[in-house]
Formats: C-alpha cells, structure tokens, sequence
C-alpha cells in the first residue's frame, strides 16, 4: 500500500517538476506612485537558473501574457564569463504589477540602443552612445594637446539611431547633418559632469584615461571601465577607476568610482558642470543631491541640458566662475556611486528648463524606489 501511494505521489509531482524545467515566471512590482517609461529591469541570472535549470541560453524568449508579444532583453556579463543578469526594457505604470513568461523559443531580432567603443583613430577617445544621446572622454593621446580636455564631452543627437561610427567616419561631427552634432565645449573643467579628488579648496585633475575595458555593449545596456594613472593631488597620491554604464532609452549615465589612496580619512571629491558664459537655469538641489543646468542657446544649434544625481550625501553645491560643483567624499576603494548626462533641446523631448529639472527628479525617485522583482 506505501508503494501505491508513493508512486501516486511521484506522478502527480512529476508534471510540477517538468513545468518547471521549462519555463519561469518573472513578476516585476513597482508600488512607487511614478510610471516607469522605456526602464532597464535586471533580474539575477541565478535566481533565474534556480526556476529554469533547463533554460538554453541561446533558444529562449521572454513574453508578456498580456501582449502576447516578445519582450526585448540581454544577457548582462558585467565582464565576467558568466552571465550576470537578464535585463528586459519595459513601461511599467505607477501602483501596478508586470508579469513576463520565460520560454523556449527564437529570439526575434533586436536592433542595438547602445554602443560603446574605444576610438584609437582620434586620439584615443573612448566613446558611448544610446538611442538618446552620446558621450566621450578623453584618452592619453590627447594629453597636452591643443585640444586636451578633462571632462566628459556630449555628443547631441536628434535620432533613435547609433551614430557614433557614421560621426567618426566622416570626421565632420561638428556640423549637423541631420542627426545632431558635437558643438558641447569642455575644456579645463570637468565638461559633462566628471569627478576628482577636490583638495584644498581646489580640484586636482587626473590625467586622461589611460586603459579601457568593455564589460558587456548592448543591446539594451553599454558598460565598461576607465583606468587612470596614479596622480599627485597636493597631499596624497590617487588612483582611479571609473565603471561608467547607459542603459537604453535613459539621458543619464549611471557611473562607479573607485578610487585607491593611502589614508584612513575620506576624500573630498566633486563632480562639475562647464558653465557658459551667458545666463543659464540653474539648479543647485543640496538636499537630494541634483545638480541641474539648462545650458543658453549655442547659436542656431539649441540648448544642451546636463544634469548629476549624486547617491551619496551632499555636502556642499556652489557655482564658481567656470563650473556648477556638488561636492561629496569618498573613502578608499569603496566605490562611489552617481549618475550624469544630458539632453538637447532640438531632439524635441526636453525644450524648457523645466521639463528637465522635472525628468531630474523624477529620475531620483526611481532611484529611490527601486521595483521588486521576483522569479518562480
């Protein structure tokens, strides 16, 4: 009679067991009151494997049951061999619920949003891109240079389209063909919202990057690294590494510094914004630690808007003669996480200080409510 009854019990699990091999229910919960548009979701790889042990990394497709449609993804590595995350890009409405089914299937075609590449025919600029905006920094071979800059530089775009190579090809960025062009102005200051060790009431610079890694490039997310050289800062003797990532469909950089130096105290570092000459909107938000900028109207080419969202605390914010500056601490080898970027006026999303002050803070509070993932 055990026998009987043991057997009974192995046939009704075994259809559980089966299902379970096969696919794998992701439930994506967001209880903020923001709605949540064209957002990178991760979900642990490992949490995945544990639903979906069977799961075939290259013959999988992830399905909203409501639309029945395939939803864009990408396996994120993070440099490593193995794979890190699933990343999905979805709209999720404020106070709601997703739900997405993980299959067998034939991943439908998926055209990149993001790119990144380090450029040894200019200089050795390393540059990065997503379907909203552009970006680059400077590598050694620019260093004392007549065009040496320090900061990140923008590259505004009016086109869903990468545009990077075509840019470089023609060697002819700052002239709008029709997608956008390179007109941003760095200099001596830390352009795009950039960070250094900020010493004695004065910024110490680094050198330009000087070796360069890409840990995963697209479709729905770029990242990679940036080595410095170790650099005297007046008192003591700095090394830096900055993991820079941009997820499709967002205008900010989200980037990690870590910087390596010999003392027991925290370093007092900032993060700028180049400031025009002529009045801009200025927005110096201490208290949640956003340092917004609406550039004056370059000319006939527009606007620029650059923004920063610091995630540590804010201790002081102030406009000098050249910069916007929002200066926080770091300590050794812990890094140090914010988030930087920008927009353009003439790609018709943002066109009035307002709307990007607004997309700032809301930015922050996404940050600050994070969605709620679970698999099953």
């Amino acid at each position: 009679m055990k026998l009987i009854k043991l057997s009974f019990l192995l046939a009704l699990m075994l259809p559980v067991t089966i299902l379970a091999q096969t696919k794998a229910t992701i439930t994506i919960q967001n209880n903020s009151a923001l709605d949540r548009k064209e957002n990178i979701v991760e979900i642990k790889w490992s949490s995945l494997l544990s639903s979906y042990p069977q799961i075939d990394t290259a013959n999988f497709v992830v399905i909203s049951p409501n639309t029945k449609k395939q939803v864009p993804f990408q396996l994120e590595h993070k440099g490593n061999k193995a794979i890190q995350n699933l990343l999905v890009q979805l709209d999720i409405k404020a106070k709601s619920t997703v739900t997405l089914s993980i299959q067998k299937g034939k991943p439908e075609p998926l055209t990149a949003k993001t790119y990144a590449r380090y450029v040894p025919e200019r200089m050795d600029d390393f540059a990065w891109e997503n379907d909203k905006i552009a970006f680059r920094a400077y590598g050694k071979a620019l260093e004392k240079t007549e065009g040496d800059a320090y900061g990140f530089d923008v590259w505004v775009k009016s086109t869903s389209k990468l545009v990077l190579n075509d840019r470089y090809k023609r060697n002819d960025y700052h002239i709008d063909h029709g997608d956008g062009l390179d007109y941003y102005h760095v200099g001596y200051t830390l352009g795009a919202g950039n960070m250094a060790p900020y010493i004695n009431d004065t910024i110490r610079y680094s050198g330009n990057y000087h070796r360069w890694k890409v840990l995963d490039n697209g479709p729905l997310r770029s990242s990679f690294q940036l080595s410095y050289d170790t650099w005297n800062t007046g008192s003591i003797k700095v090394t830096a590494v900055k993991t820079i990532s941009l997820d499709a469909g967002s205008q900010l950089n989200r980037i990690e510094n870590a910087y390596s130096f010999d003392d027991k105290n925290p370093m007092p570092v900032v993060v700028g914004i180049i400031r025009r000459d002529k009045a801009g909107v200025i927005s110096l938000n201490e208290q949640q630690g956003i340092l917004g900028y609406w550039e004056p109207a370059f000319e006939k080419e527009g606007t620029t808007a650059v923004g920063v969202i610091l995630s540590t605390p804010a201790k002081k914010m102030w406009v000098d003669k050249d910069q916007l500056l929002a200066k926080t601490e770091v300590k050794n080898n812990e890094p140090v996480i914010y988030y930087t970027g920008a927009a353009w006026d003439k790609a018709g999303k943002f066109t009035n200080p307002k709307q990007w002050m607004d997309y700032l803070d809301h930015f922050n509070q996404e940050i600050q409510n994070p969605l709620i993932v679970s698999v099953k």
